[in-house]
């Protein structure tokens, strides 16, 4: 794996959301945390890892920071989210738990040897893709990955 380019760079995505309150309880059924600093009334900071956040913000905070219109996840798609699980075990609790807490399944298990995935839409229609990738596949690439794992079969 390449070394990046800026490894001190914090990512944010900002994400529009209906109810402030709801949506923190569903991703909170997730196992994701939040930083009260960032959260009032029409925001919240949601961890997604070490140097990643999803800020979710009311639909009326989101238009504060756009010039063109906000989007309908549930007519269009503004964008497809991904993160990373530890395991194929771990993408399915996270898939069970989202589903039980009001998602609707987007695409059915995705196995692909190499990596591992399930997809759904939370509770405002956003697509969120649930993932693992064998670690060797993620260093070498899913390419080399396969030919090494054909050579040793």
């Amino acid at each position: 794996m390449t070394t990046p380019a800026h490894p001190g760079r914090m990512f944010f995505v900002n994400i529009p959301v209906e109810d402030i309150t709801r949506s923190t309880a569903f991703f909170s059924a997730l196992g994701f945390t939040f930083n009260p600093a960032f959260t009032d009334e029409t925001a919240t900071c949601m961890l997604i890892g070490e140097q990643a956040f999803a800020m979710l913000l009311t639909r009326e905070k989101f238009a504060e920071f756009s010039k063109l219109p906000v989007g309908d996840p549930a007519t269009h798609a503004l964008a497809l989210y991904c993160f990373s699980a530890s395991s194929r075990d771990e993408v399915d609790a996270i898939s069970a738990a989202a589903l039980e807490a009001g998602a609707t399944e987007a695409d059915g298990a995705e196995d692909y040897g190499f990596m591992y995935s399930r997809s759904f839409f939370d509770l405002d229609g956003h697509g969120w893709q649930v993932m693992w990738m064998d670690p060797a596949a993620a260093a070498q690439g899913p390419e080399a990955y396969a030919q090494d794992a054909a050579a040793t079969a």
